[in-house]
């Protein structure tokens, strides 16, 4: 079996087999030392503000390259319910949200919460199926949180399209290893601190121009005006792109998160796709091997059945991974190496 050693050579310096990106990414080095850099000058007091605005502007401008939008369609916040609930308040009383079985509290949760609107949930591989002419928005993951499952995402476009309906996607568990091309959505949401490699407190939604005129800028202040000069009083004029909808900036995190985002360029999404996946690959063909067979068939995200229980002892081995809906999980990543996944089989197998 080919060998395969981290893509990112040093960028990142883990200490233990750490195969739970699904829960949390990695910081590479630089992104640490730009956290430290800047606590450093907030706590002498040797700068002006809390942060830069610049920071801002690059991660933005990393997102977008990385998910094939223009900058202008991107908002950055800190958590993806916060970025749903403003996709929730826009839909009328009564509208029908389609959505997964078992899909992650952040994506329902802010719809449920309203009471008014008509919730209906069908098994993944239905979705597409289930969309009817009065589904108002399907609303899912690319990659399923619990198991690793990846949705066919052409296929719940196309009958969204065919319908009439609005798509919000999650690529929490699928953004910085899964190609995507947010255009191709009404909404995105993604959580920066899984296979980003940001920290938390970092998130994106992609609006596009046509969603935005029905997307009320409910959290808006200061910083989303055009001018970023207009302080006092109401805003006089909102910035005309998904800048709207930015929430305040946390400095430091995205100070780290314009490093951790550059990294990722640097090496390309296509290459961690294929890497990630030939390690999965490799990890799913070791469970095999030990009588257990993984969820998902090609996936970054190896969800286990029935040995959740084990998670404690493989951390007492040093492998990482997680615990989830009955399920044992791991999760490869760019800083991964096979030596990696055969540690964590090694230990399996010694537990089992």
């Amino acid at each position: 079996m080919e060998i395969l050693e981290p893509l990112s050579g040093d960028a990142f310096a883990p200490e233990t087999t750490y195969l739970n990106t699904s829960s949390c990414g990695l910081l590479p080095r630089r992104a640490v030392a730009a956290i430290t850099r800047l606590a450093e000058e907030n706590a002498a007091g040797t700068r002006q503000g809390a942060g830069s605005f610049d920071a801002l502007g690059a991660v933005r401008g990393s997102f977008a390259r990385l998910t094939g939008v223009g900058a202008d369609r991107v908002a950055l916040g800190s958590s993806v319910s916060v970025h749903v609930a403003l996709v929730a308040h826009s839909l009328p009383a009564g509208a029908e949200v389609l959505a997964p079985e078992g899909e992650f509290s952040s994506v329902v949760q802010p719809f449920a919460v309203r009471g008014d609107l008509k919730m209906r949930y069908v098994p993944l591989e239905s979705l597409a199926e289930s969309v009817r002419p009065d589904t108002a928005l399907v609303a899912f993951s690319s990659v399923q949180s619990v198991d690793g499952r990846v949705a066919d995402l052409d296929a719940v476009r196309a009958a969204a399209a065919a319908h009439g309906a609005r798509t919000l996607l999650d690529a929490s568990q699928s953004a910085g290893w899964l190609p995507l091309d947010a255009g191709a959505y009404d909404y995105t949401v993604t959580a920066g601190f899984k296979f980003l490699a940001c920290p938390r407190g970092t998130s994106f939604l992609t609006v596009t121009e046509e969603a935005q005129e029905r997307l009320a800028p409910l959290h808006s202040g200061w910083f989303a005006a055009e001018d970023l000069s207009d302080n006092y009083g109401p805003v006089r004029e909102l910035a005309g792109s998904a800048r709207r909808y930015d929430e305040p900036g946390s400095f430091l995190s995205y100070h780290a998160a314009a490093e951790s985002l550059a990294v990722l360029e640097e090496v390309g999404i296509e290459a961690v796709c294929a890497h990630d996946l030939a390690l999965a690959a490799r990890l799913r063909a070791g469970l095999a091997a030990l009588g257990h067979r993984a969820v998902s068939e090609s996936s970054a995200v190896v969800a286990v059945p029935g040995l959740d229980g084990l998670q404690p002892e493989l951390v007492r081995g040093g492998v990482y991974a997680s615990a989830r809906g009955g399920n044992l999980r791991f999760a490869v990543h760019l800083y991964n190496s096979s030596a990696d996944v055969d540690r964590a089989l090694e230990v399996l197998a010694a537990v089992l």
